[in-house]
């Protein structure tokens, strides 16, 4: 199975991901607008040819932009999100030909989903000033019930839970929001409102505390890379939110550190199967077959 992902843009001014599987493209997010789009698609050579579905976190504006809604009623292309999401962007005019047109996929927080044939997804709602938000978990099928490999993706979050830590134990590529340094974020010419929202229980991830999270997930085997997102550009740095993953993975230092951008895209992260990275059992397992329910209109072709 081949796969990669890539960010294409991280932070307060858009947001937007690809995960690409064998000619599956999963857009995480659609924060900017479809002509810079194209733009980052084509700077990692791909374009929106490739993009088969997108997948919604939350419906803060820097995670969707209605221009972009309308370019994904133009191509066909199926928005997937909450219900409650559905509800929220109801009033913006490009939403309801995206929903006459057939185009809405939801998901349910309580249930694994399946997009396509090679990916089921997990949602995990996460504490966030935009109810609900999600951060997903994202498995790639090698079997019946082996995962080829996994990816954790939390652009947003107010503060770590033991839920997403759980729910992100064994992924090989971890992709989280390193938002903030605190002590920038408290020394800033930002309105205090603003400071207090971000510093607050729903607002957003510190350095300190993205590192405790991307330790517990260290630590719990398989982590190859650490992506980190949606820095801010005000009251942050790469290099504190690198050396805030760097001390959390000291004992880890094979995995990778990636820091995303606003402008430009993170080089794609090649995500190989884990049976290709270790020898073969003598012996196969028998696996009992599951039924995991497909979205509509993300069949297998």
């Amino acid at each position: 199975m081949t796969a990669r992902f890539t960010v294409l843009a991280s932070g307060s001014a858009g947001n937007a991901s690809l995960l690409d599987v064998d000619g599956f493209g999963l857009l995480l997010d659609c924060g900017v607008g479809p002509h810079v789009l194209t733009e980052r698609l084509a700077a990692v050579g791909r374009s929106w040819a490739a993009v088969s579905a997108v997948l919604l976190t939350h419906t803060h504006r820097d995670h969707w932009n209605r221009l972009t809604l309308a370019h994904l009623r133009r191509l066909g292309i199926p928005l997937v999100a909450h219900p409650d999401h559905f509800a929220a962007m109801a009033t913006c005019r490009e939403y309801d030909p995206l929903r006459r047109a057939g185009l809405l996929r939801p998901f349910s927080a309580d249930e694994p989903f399946a997009l396509g044939s090679a990916l089921v997804c997990r949602a995990v709602e996460v504490p966030h000033d935009s109810a609900p938000t999600f951060g997903f978990r994202i498995d790639g099928r090698a079997g019946l019930f082996e995962s080829a490999w996994a990816v954790g993706y939390a652009s947003d979050v107010g503060h770590p839970t033991a839920e997403l830590a759980a729910a992100f134990a064994g992924v090989d590529v971890l992709a989280l929001e390193y938002n903030h340094d605190v002590r920038m974020q408290r020394t800033s010419r930002r309105p205090q409102l603003l400071i207090d929202r971000v510093l607050g229980s729903h607002g957003h991830l510190s350095n300190a505390q993205a590192g405790e999270l991307t330790r517990a997930v260290a630590e719990a085997g398989n982590l190859r890379a650490v992506v980190q997102l949606h820095l801010s550009r005000e009251c942050n740095t790469p290099d504190l939110a690198r050396a805030a993953a760097a001390s959390a993975l000291k004992h880890f230092p094979e995995t990778q550190v990636v820091t995303a951008s606003q402008f430009v895209p993170t080089p794609p992260l090649d995500l190989t199967p884990r049976l290709a990275r270790r020898r073969p059992p003598v012996r196969t397992a028998r696996c009992r077959a599951s039924y995991q329910p497909t979205l509509p209109g993300l069949e297998a072709g």
